[in-house]
């Protein structure tokens, strides 16, 4: 209801009790006339005589007591997942369900954001439309395509230092492994590719780049030396390589962004260590909206639960 509005309601309701007081022994007619119930007009002219005209505006329908209400501190979780992390409702649902044992539906998830106003992520956050749109796809089987890519980070304040995050993840699980180095050229993807095949628990069948210098001559022959098919994506098709590109905006939005100043460091032994942290906690304790919930790590295993089944 508009000022204007609420101004328009409390003079008529005011009207009526002014005309019913001019003509004291009419109260009904007065009520027929208007089109109201006796027990709506004594109602106003209660609360007239306590409040004045204060008494005449609608008052809230809220109950006095809610035992079925969502806790302040369910509510305070709810809003620090959307302001430090801009967590969709469903998220956040998740997320409470599974670290908190809070089940909430979605939709009073939203209910709270919009009654806070913050139904609305900030504008770097919102998604955006695309003229073409592709068809989500994924590998039956964990190590049959790996995605890998190079994710160049900001220059450390203070330093010449640039350090450069290599990214492996699975396409069935969404596993990932993760290691910053100093260097971004075939000697480092050679090592890096030697470490992720040491951590993951499965064999790797094909790994998939960019055309970056990283991945060219040196790079392509110690894996395919490994038995390891290696495919280039198309020259400028990014969204070939969508979940790796997609988990970078993961790490910036859920990592870097809260990583404080004095978390970086040009010490790299010290980076990777919280880089691991970061790295488990995604894999074994995140839940994954493509995954229907699950993190990369119960995917896993239930894929090779799955595998595992004898035929019928």
């Amino acid at each position: 209801m508009t000022k204007a509005e609420h101004t328009r309601l409390v003079t008529w309701r005011f009207k009526v009790l002014q005309q019913a007081a001019e003509r004291s022994r009419n109260i009904a007619r007065t009520c027929r006339h208007f089109g109201l119930s006796r027990k709506t007009f004594y109602k106003w002219k209660r609360r007239y005589e306590c409040d004045g005209a204060a008494g005449l505006s609608d008052r809230a329908r809220i109950p006095h007591h809610s035992p079925r209400a969502t806790a302040p501190e369910v509510i305070s979780k709810i809003l620090y997942l959307r302001q430090h992390y801009h967590f969709g409702a469903g998220k956040i649902a998740d997320y409470l369900r599974r670290f908190h044992g809070v089940s909430l539906a979605v939709s009073s998830v939203h209910r709270i954001l919009t009654r806070h106003g913050m139904s609305r992520l900030p504008a770097t956050q919102k998604h955006r439309s695309h003229v073409t749109r592709w068809n989500r796809y994924e590998k039956p089987q964990p190590g049959h395509r790996l995605q890998l890519d190079v994710k160049f980070l900001e220059r450390i304040p203070g330093t010449r230092t640039r350090l450069y995050q290599f990214t492996a993840i699975d396409d069935c699980t969404r596993i990932r492994a993760l290691k910053v180095y100093d260097a971004c050229n075939q000697r480092t993807a050679i090592r890096f590719i030697n470490e992720v095949r040491r951590r993951l628990p499965f064999r790797i069948r094909v790994i998939q780049t960019d055309n970056g210098a990283e991945w060219q001559t040196h790079f392509h022959d110690h894996v395919e030396a490994l038995a390891i098919h290696h495919a280039y994506i198309r020259p400028r098709t990014p969204h070939l390589n969508g979940k790796v590109e997609r988990s970078h905006r993961i790490d910036d939005q859920e990592f870097y962004q809260l990583l404080d100043q004095d978390g970086i460091t040009d010490d790299i032994h010290l980076f990777n260590e919280k880089l691991r942290e970061w790295e488990d906690y995604y894999n074994y304790h995140r839940p994954h909206g493509a995954l229907d919930g699950q993190t990369p790590y119960e995917r896993l295993l239930s894929k090779t639960k799955a595998g595992m089944a004898p035929a019928s």
